[in-house]
């Protein structure tokens, strides 16, 4: 995992980051990532997967008839 070093934090928000973690019940350093996470991924964000299932039932929907191959396969040969 990457490491980063941040620089020249006032100390006003080192501690209220000392206080946040405290309320959460981890470390400053466990807070940071949680913040970090949290603002690279926000829990709002649309999925694709949930976008395209949106985009077809607005269609009408999609059937697909697809028939799975229940052939037993043969395992490869490396020889």
């Amino acid at each position: 995992m990457a490491s980063i070093t941040v620089r020249n934090v006032p100390d006003e928000v080192h501690r209220a980051l000392r206080v946040r973690a405290a309320m959460h019940g981890r470390s400053a350093e466990a807070e940071i990532r949680a913040i970090l996470e949290s603002a690279i991924r926000p829990e709002g964000r649309i999925e694709l997967g949930s976008l395209l299932t949106e985009i077809a039932r607005e269609a009408g929907g999609v059937e697909l008839d697809i028939q799975r191959d229940k052939t037993p396969s043969e395992p490869m040969s490396f020889e």
